[in-house]
C-alpha cells in the first residue's frame, strides 16, 4: 500500500525510544515531521532519526498538508486537547493511553471520530502473546476464565519526572493501571459494571503510588491488581480458568523483535509440572501498532478498537477514583 505520512508531536520517551524506531522498519510509514516546544528539542529529534522537518509548535507541525496520520504521545492532560486539534486539520490520530482524564473528556472527541480515526495506542492488543492468549480463553483450554489476576510495577520517584505529577495527569493508576484494566476487558471480552479500589498516595508528590483493585465483570468473573510507582520493577499476568491457567511472563514491555513464551498450566500440579510452554513468533508490537493503523487510514482494515473503547476504559478508570473518594464500590459507566 501507499505509505501513510506520520507527524509526531512532541519528544517524549516512548516515541523516541519505542515508536519512532519501529516506524521506520515499516515500509507502510513515512515519519515526514517532529514538533517540540523546543525548535532545538526537535531538530536533534529529527536528526537523530533521520525525519525530513522539524517543528517548534505542535500547531506547526499538525497544520502540515502532508501529514495524513498523527502519534500523540504528549503528557496526559495534553491528549485531548491536541488530539482535537489535529482532528479539526482533518489528521487521524493515534494517541497515547491513557487517552484522556476521564471519561466525559474522551466523549468530547466523539464528534471528531465521525470524521476521523482516533484510537488509544495500547501496543499490546497487536502482540501475538496477547493474541494467543485471548485465542485460549476462547477456545475453553483452561475452562471457564474466572480471574485475570494483574501485578505491574516499576520504581520513579523523581518530582521532575511527568509520570510524578498529578496536575499531568502521572501516577499509577492512569499510566499503567490502564494495561490492567485493557488485559481484562481482552481476555473476558466484556466490560465490568462495578469497582472498588484502595489507593495509597505520595505524601510529597501527590499521585498514586500504589492502587490495588478488585473489578467486577459479572458471572464470577474477577481482575484483581495492584500497579505501583514505587516497588521494585516487575509485571505479570495470570489467567484462571476453571481447569488451568494461561500466563504472560513479559506481557507489557515486551522486547522489540524478542520472542516471548506463553505458560499454559492445565494440570494443576503446585511445582509446576504440568506446564506447557508456547513460544511465540519474534514481534514488534509498536510496528505492528503503527502498521495497522496505517492500513486504517488506507481504509484496508476495519477499526477494531475506535473511541467508544477508549471511553469504556476510562469509566472504569472513573469508577475507582470515585471508589478512592467514597471508600465503598463504585459503578462502572
Amino acid at each position: 500500500m501507499k505509505p501513510v505520512v506520520w507527524g509526531v508531536l512532541g519528544t517524549a520517551k516512548i516515541g523516541l525510544e519505542k515508536v519512532l524506531p519501529a516506524m521506520r522498519l515499516s515500509a507502510a510509514v513515512d515519519v515526514r515531521a517532529i514538533a517540540s516546544r523546543s525548535e532545538a528539542a526537535a531538530l536533534d529529534a529529527a536528526q537523530a532519526h533521520g525525519i525530513e522537518r522539524a517543528y517548534g509548535s505542535y500547531e506547526a507541525l499538525i497544520a502540515d498538508p502532508q501529514i495524513e496520520a498523527i502519534y500523540n504521545p504528549l503528557p496526559n492532560h495534553l491528549h485531548v486537547p491536541l488530539t482535537l486539534a489535529a482532528a479539526a486539520a482533518g489528521k487521524h490520530v493515534l494517541c497515547e493511553k491513557p487517552l484522556a482524564l476521564h471519561a466525559d473528556e474522551a466523549r468530547a472527541l466523539r464528534e471528531a471520530a465521525t470524521r476521523v480515526h482516533i484510537e488509544e495506542a495500547f501496543m499490546v492488543r497487536h502482540h501475538p502473546q496477547w493474541q494467543r492468549a485471548r485465542e485460549l480463553v476462547r477456545a475453553g483450554r483452561i475452562g471457564r476464565l474466572r480471574t485475570v489476576q494483574v501485578f505491574f510495577s516499576y520504581f520513579n520517584d523523581d518530582p521532575a519526572n511527568i509520570r510524578n505529577q498529578p496536575q499531568a495527569g502521572g501516577g499509577a493508576l492512569y499510566d499503567i493501571g490502564c494495561y490492567a484494566i485493557l488485559a481484562a476487558r481482552h481476555l473476558f471480552e466484556a466490560q465490568p459494571f462495578r469497582a472498588v479500589a484502595l489507593v495509597d498516595r505520595d505524601p510529597a508528590l501527590g499521585t498514586d503510588r500504589t492502587t490495588s483493585a478488585l473489578v467486577d465483570f459479572g458471572q464470577a468473573r474477577h481482575l484483581v491488581f495492584t500497579v505501583s510507582t514505587q516497588s521494585c520493577p516487575y509485571q505479570r499476568v495470570q489467567a484462571v480458568g476453571t481447569t488451568g491457567r494461561i500466563e504472560l511472563e513479559i506481557p507489557f514491555n515486551a522486547p522489540q523483535g524478542g520472542q516471548m513464551r506463553l505458560s499454559i498450566d492445565t494440570g494443576g500440579a503446585l511445582d509446576g509440572s504440568g506446564i506447557v510452554t508456547e513460544t511465540m513468533p519474534a514481534a514488534d508490537q509498536y510496528r505492528l501498532q503503527v502498521e495497522a493503523f496505517s492500513r486504517l487510514v488506507r481504509g484496508l482494515d476495519a477499526p477494531a478498537w475506535g473511541l467508544e473503547d477508549a471511553v469504556a476504559q476510562m469509566e472504569v478508570i472513573d469508577a475507582l477514583w470515585r471508589s478512592e473518594r467514597s471508600d465503598r464500590w463504585e459503578a462502572v459507566g
